[in-house]
C-alpha cells in the first residue's frame, strides 16, 4: 500500500489544478476507460451498426463518469478523514461544486443516450448504473458489496445485444458478471486500511488482505473458462489464453498495490478479444 501523508493540505497550501484535470481525477479515469473500451469491442463482436455502437459507447462513458464522480463526491468526508490527499476532493473544497454539476450533467446525458438505443436496452443499461450507484450509496460497506459489481458488469453484457435485438448469448453475462466481482476484490486491496479506519466493511474487507487476490486469481480464471466453453474457439487459441490468463493470475497473486487490479483489467481485455474473434 503507498503511503499516505500525515494530513491533507489546506485550502492555502494545496495546488490548485486545472478544472479539467480535476473532473478526470475524481472521474476514476482508468476504470471508466477499461469498462467503456470493452463496451465497444462487444459491440464490434456482436456487429452493431456504427451509430449504434457510438451511442452505446457514449451512454457507457457518461454513466461511468457518472458513478465515478458520484464515488468521490460520497467518500468526500471518508477520504479527507483518512488522509486521501490523492483525492482532489478530499483536498481542495472549491472542486465539489465542479464535479456535482458535471455529474448531474452525465446523468441527464446518459439517460438521454441510453433510452436512444431502444426501451430494452436503455432501461437495462440505466440499471446497471443505477446498481454502480447503489454500490457508492452504501452496499460497499456491506457483505453484498460484490452485487452490484456482477449485476452491472454481466448487464452491460446485454445492453450490446438488446441494443441489436437479440438476447446475449448466456457466456457473456455469466463471464461478464464474474470479471466485475474479481475487479472489485481488487480494486479494494491498496485501500484496505484506510478504509477500515472509516468503516467500510465490504467482501472484500471480510476475507482480509491475505485472502483477497487468490480468491479474486480464482474467480478471474473461473470467468475466463466460462468465455472459453461457451465461445468454444480453437484448441490453440484456447490454450494461448489459457497461458496468458494464467499467468495474469500468478501476477494477482504475487503482487501489490494497483498491479493486481492492472492484470485483472487485462484479463478482461484479453476476454473481450477473445469475444471479438468468435463471436
Amino acid at each position: 500500500m503507498s503511503t499516505r501523508p500525515a494530513h491533507l493540505p489546506g485550502p492555502s497550501e494545496a495546488p490548485v489544478g486545472s478544472s479539467a484535470r480535476v473532473l478526470l481525477h475524481a472521474a476514476h479515469a482508468g476504470p471508466t476507460l477499461a469498462v467503456t473500451v470493452l463496451m465497444g469491442l462487444l459491440a464490434l463482436a456482436q456487429g452493431l451498426r456504427p451509430e449504434s455502437t457510438v451511442l452505446l459507447v457514449a451512454a457507457v462513458l457518461t454513466g461511468q463518469l457518472s458513478v465515478g464522480w458520484s464515488n468521490d463526491l460520497l467518500d468526500r468526508s471518508r477520504d479527507r478523514a483518512a488522509g486521501r490527499a490523492d483525492k482532489p476532493l478530499a483536498a481542495d473544497d472549491g472542486a465539489v461544486a465542479l464535479v456535482r454539476a458535471a455529474c448531474a450533467a452525465a446523468v441527464v446525458v446518459c439517460v438521454a443516450l441510453s433510452l436512444s438505443l431502444g426501451p430494452a436496452a436503455g432501461l437495462v443499461h440505466l440499471g446497471c448504473v443505477a446498481s454502480a450507484w447503489c454500490y457508492n450509496l452504501g452496499l460497499k460497506a456491506t457483505v453484498w458489496s460484490w452485487l452490484p459489481y456482477a449485476l452491472s458488469f454481466g448487464g452491460l453484457t446485454a445492453v450490446v445485444t438488446l441494443a441489436d435485438g437479440e438476447a446475449p448469448p448466456w457466456w457473456w453475462p455469466v463471464g461478464a458478471a464474474l470479471l466485475g466481482v474479481g475487479a472489485h476484490l481488487l480494486n479494494v486491496l491498496p485501500d484496505l486500511a484506510d478504509d477500515a479506519a472509516t468503516g467500510v466493511r465490504g467482501l472484500p474487507h471480510r476475507l482480509g488482505p491475505r485472502l483477497i487476490a487468490p480468491v479474486a486469481a480464482a474467480v478471474l480464471v473461473v470467468a475466463t473458462g466460462v468465455v472459453l466453453a461457451g465461445s468454444a474457439p480453437p484448441v490453440p487459441a484456447s490454450l494461448t489464453v489459457a497461458v496468458v490468463v494464467l499467468g495474469l493470475a500468478a501476477v494477482v497473486v504475487s503482487r501489490t498495490g494497483r498491479a493486481p487490479f492492472a492484470a485483472a483489467v487485462a484479463i478482461a481485455l484479453v476476454d473481450a478479444l477473445l469475444l471479438v474473434v468468435a463471436r
